[in-house]
Order: C-alpha cells, then sequence, then structure tokens
C-alpha cells in the first residue's frame, strides 16, 4: 500500500511539474511575440520618418534651395579670402628655405672678448624676460676668414641686384687652399631676387638657398625685409676662382649672360685688394621660437686688420621646411623677439643696413 500511495505522489508531483513547464512556456512565447511586434512597430516608425523627411525636402521650394545653395557658396568665398589674406599676412612663400634677423652693431670695443661676453650676458637676460629658451655654447670657437666682394668698374652686379662675395678661412695668419663663392640676387621684393638664377655650372658642391632676411627699419623696435636668392660653392680652389673676366664668372654662374654687359670686361675685388675684411664670428648660442623653429645666433665682427673692427652683426637664423613652415606662432615669436631686442640693447646698435652696403659705400 505504501508502495502504491508513494508511486501515485510521483506521478501527481510530476504532473504538476509538467503543467508548470507549460504556463512559463506559453508566457515566454507571449513575451517574445509582444517583444517581435514592437520591434517591428519600432521599424515601420522609422521608415515613416524616413518618408516624410524626404517629401518634406522634395517639397521644399526651390527658391529655398537657391538661396541655400546661394548662401553656401558665399560662405566658402568668404572663408576661402580669408585663408588667402591670413596666408599672405602670417604665411611663408612656399620658396622661402631660410630666415635671417640682422642686426648692425657698433664697432667700438668689439675687438676685446670681455665685450662680447657682455652682449651675450644681456641677450641670455632679454631671453628669460622673453620666455624664449636659449641653449649657450660654452665652448665655441671663433672663427677667422677673409671676405672680399667682386665686381665690374661699372659695378654691374651691383647695379643688377646682385652680389659676388668670397669668403677664405683662416687658421690663424694662414689662408686655406679652398673657399666659399657666393652669388646672390638680393632684392626688396621676392620676385625680384628671382630674376636672375645663382645655379652653377660648375661641378663643385653647391647649396641653394632663398632667404627671407628681416633687418632693422628706420627706428628702434622696427623691421623691414629683403630676399636674397644664393648660391653657395662651398670648395673652390683659390687659385682658380676666376681669371678676372665677366665671360670667366658667366663660366660659373651661366644665367649672368642676362647681363648688358661686355664679356671681357673686367671683374676685380670692390675697393681694391686692399679692401679685403677680415671676419671674426663667434656662435653664441640657440634660440627656440617654437616646434621645428630652432635658431642659431652668432656675432660677427667685420675688421680691417686685428683690432681694429669696423662694424659688427648680431645675428640669428633657422631653416624653413614643410615641417616648420605653417607655425605661424613661431614665426611671430621670432618677429616680435627681433623687434623687441632691439629696444634692450639699443646702445648697442648702428645704424644701416647691412655690412655689404659698407664695402660699396651706399644702402641697398
Amino acid at each position: 500500500m505504501t508502495v502504491k500511495k508513494n508511486t501515485s505522489q510521483a506521478v501527481a508531483s510530476a504532473e504538476k511539474v509538467q503543467k508548470a513547464q507549460k504556463v512559463k512556456k506559453a508566457k515566454r512565447a507571449e513575451k517574445a511575440e509582444k517583444a517581435e511586434k514592437a520591434e517591428k512597430a519600432e521599424k515601420v516608425q522609422k521608415v515613416q520618418k524616413v518618408q516624410k523627411t524626404e517629401k518634406t525636402i522634395k517639397l521644399k521650394p526651390l527658391k529655398n534651395l537657391k538661396q541655400t545653395k546661394a548662401s553656401a557658396v558665399l560662405n566658402k568665398k568668404s572663408s576661402g579670402e580669408k585663408k588667402s589674406d591670413a596666408d599672405k599676412t602670417l604665411g611663408l612663400d612656399k620658396k622661402i628655405t631660410n630666415r635671417e634677423f640682422k642686426l648692425l652693431l657698433k664697432p667700438e670695443g668689439l675687438d676685446r672678448r670681455s665685450r662680447i661676453m657682455q652682449l651675450s650676458s644681456l641677450l641670455v637676460a632679454f631671453c628669460q624676460k622673453s620666455r624664449v629658451e636659449f641653449f649657450h655654447l660654452d665652448n665655441a670657437n671663433t672663427g677667422l676668414r677673409n671676405v672680399f666682394f667682386y665686381d665690374t668698374p661699372g659695378e654691374h652686379f651691383r647695379r643688377n641686384n646682385l652680389i659676388l662675395r668670397v669668403r677664405e678661412s683662416r687658421q690663424n695668419v694662414w689662408v686655406d687652399d679652398w673657399c666659399e663663392v657666393t652669388l646672390k640676387c638680393r632684392a626688396h621684393t621676392l620676385k625680384d631676387s628671382l630674376h636672375y638664377s645663382p645655379k652653377s655650372a660648375v661641378p663643385h658642391k653647391v647649396r641653394l638657398r632663398l632667404k627671407e632676411e628681416i633687418l632693422r627699419g628706420d627706428g628702434l623696435g622696427t623691421a623691414r625685409m629683403i630676399y636674397s636668392n644664393n648660391a653657395i660653392l662651398d670648395t673652390v680652389p683659390v687659385d682658380s676662382i676666376f681669371d678676372r673676366t665677366l665671360q670667366s664668372v658667366i663660366g660659373f654662374f651661366p644665367d649672368l649672360k642676362k647681363l648688358e654687359a661686355a664679356p671681357e670686361l673686367p671683374v676685380q675685388i670692390v675697393g681694391g685688394r686692399t679692401n679685403k675684411v677680415l671676419e671674426a664670428c663667434l656662435p653664441l648660442g640657440n634660440l627656440v621660437f617654437g616646434d621645428g623653429v630652432q635658431a642659431h645666433c652668432d656675432v660677427g665682427i667685420w675688421m680691417r686688420s686685428v683690432g681694429d673692427p669696423i662694424i659688427g652683426e648680431l645675428a640669428y637664423s633657422y631653416r624653413v621646411n614643410d615641417e616648420n613652415r605653417g607655425n605661424i606662432q613661431a614665426h611671430k615669436k621670432a618677429d616680435k623677439f627681433f623687434k623687441q631686442l632691439q629696444l634692450a640693447i639699443g646702445d648697442w646698435l648702428a645704424s644701416g643696413t647691412t655690412k655689404t652696403a659698407l664695402v660699396y659705400g651706399r644702402p641697398e
């Protein structure tokens, strides 16, 4: 009897479980059906919304569409004009490879190293005030070289914005067997500086540079620009520079044949052989104006002979490339630094434009 009773209870329990499972299954099915219906309804609403939007667009008056297009074109044109103006006032021409900032210095005392160290200290203090990083070169060596210029008796080079310069490196009293020869077309506008190509036809290593040179303007805290299109031949034998005729110079720089001058014209050192200048150049350090814009800063001193300075120049320069050309803030910072530096060292500054102008005796 007990076994029968237990069996009946087990069967009843199993039926109860099965019934509960069926109810649970039915509820899940009902819930799934409701979810499916809700999802379908949501899709239908989205489709209807899209269709309604498309219909609205199609019904939009043609006049409004034209106005919208005209407005877009106007905005685009305005934006382009603003960008063009910005490029014109702040951007650098893609042809520019270097920027050089130059300040002429009074010659008094420039033959004394203590005087140069005093100038260097002023520069460091001004950098700290201007928040421009300055990396000082403590063990820099002073380089010596002879500098002189060639031209015709009628100054055909000078009158056509051309400068033909030779630099002879020196080791103490000894002149090296190799020299640097530079032809540059330097003018007040970029366009004029490109009138002559300085490219060389001789098999010497050459560096081509198109420089934007920033000079002091009419007063302290001002600036003006000139442009210099250069070819620099690094290792020319001193004994075979030119045979002292225009034709020989044209052999180095073929574009000079555009000069309206007889090829047999003599070419000589400007001011005579005694007009060679002894130049001392001392690197001071590096100025950092921004990412990728780091300038080499140095002092150059021109002397008739040792102990007889005639002019000095404080300069800093940096390369311009695709990576830093668009760093407008850094270029502006370098410009601002140049103008404010003049005010900080005004007592040191000499009037004039370039060192070359002193050799010729008239400004560029």
